[in-house]
């Protein structure tokens, strides 16, 4: 997600959920051909396993950037065709490409022969008026047909002209329903459902039906979710409370801040670590408005907690809840 999953968001993500596999923001071609490579590129050795998420249009520049990637030990390489911002469509990537099929399939073939991860995928289930279960179906067939075997389906479709990309999310409706057909019809790859998972039942109902579920908007502005996550699939238990988390998120920022990094720049992505429980607004509250009044503040985070506590009288619960939907 663009502005958003930084190497300090999935940082702090990695401590909520040890067995998911993290995405970066979506990265142009350009920008790590022609740009300054570490400042796409660099992430912290804990975000494994990590895959690079790629936006651009041109076969041997995807190539070039998915030897890149390989050589600096990501685990995976993701073609992004999903996008539906203007900026994106301008450069010719992003949804709009799923109008182009046989260029997507040239562009993943390039990649594949490029690298030995795996080269995955990220779509939408349709664009415009090109929108039915038969569109979808007949694009995944033809791009497969690059050797490429994971598809990740976000279940709207992108409206190019006339929604923003907030409204992208929002207004199109999900047809989840299509990508579970399309797994039926297509049992040879492997398929994630994306777009409007935000729980541990959604996404209990989803596996039911396709390979893998990708959580995005819910994992950012309910992080804990991605501990619940962690709790309910995967033998490997995070054992990290909120204020554990915490601890370990204030090592970090100490670490950063030596090296130049402004607290506010980490600060930012955990605004909702405690979003639904008493005393949230006030942790909110004052990250808002004291990260930007000392870039060096390494003892933000427990300043916050402790006003947090106080607004909420010690109310805070500091184990792994339940989840609510499962009981």
């Amino acid at each position: 997600m663009m502005d958003w999953t930084d190497r300090h968001c999935r940082y702090f993500h990695r401590l909520l959920a040890p067995s998911a596999l993290v995405y970066t923001e979506m990265v142009t071609t350009g920008a790590i051909i022609h740009g300054d490579e570490d400042r796409f590129l660099l992430y912290n050795p804990e975000e494994h396993p990590l895959a690079l998420q790629l936006g651009g249009s041109v076969p041997d520049e995807l190539a070039e950037c998915a030897r890149i990637a390989w050589n600096r030990g990501y685990d995976e390489v993701n073609l992004n065709v999903g996008c539906p911002s203007d900026r994106v469509q301008r450069g010719r990537f992003g949804a709009c490409l799923m109008l182009e099929p046989e260029l997507v399939k040239d562009c993943l073939s390039a990649m594949l022969d490029a690298v030995d991860i795996p080269v995955t995928i990220k779509t939408r289930i349709g664009v415009d008026d090109h929108y039915s279960y038969q569109f979808m179906r007949d694009f995944v067939g033809q791009v497969a047909e690059s050797g490429c075997t994971v598809f990740i389906i976000h279940a709207r479709k992108a409206v190019l002209d006339g929604l923003s990309p907030k409204q992208n999310r929002e207004v199109p409706p999900l047809h989840h329903d299509w990508v579970y057909r399309l797994k039926q019809e297509l049992p040879g790859l492997e398929v994630v459902i994306n777009g409007g998972v935000d729980s541990v039942a959604t996404a209990l109902g989803h596996l039911a039906h396709v390979d893998g579920v990708m959580l995005g908007r819910a994992a950012y502005k309910t992080p804990w979710v991605l501990a619940q996550c962690q709790e309910h699939f995967f033998d490997q238990k995070s054992g990290m409370s909120r204020t554990r988390i915490i601890d370990s998120m204030t090592a970090y920022l100490e670490g950063q801040v030596q090296s130049g990094v402004a607290v506010k720049h980490v600060s930012r992505h955990l605004l909702g670590l405690f979003q639904g429980l008493p005393g949230a607004k006030a942790w909110r509250r004052y990250l808002s408005e004291n990260a930007w009044r000392d870039d060096q503040n390494t003892e933000l985070l427990q300043q916050a907690l402790l006003t947090m506590q106080v607004a909420a009288g010690d109310r805070v619960p500091d184990e792994l809840p339940v989840c609510d939907d499962l009981v």
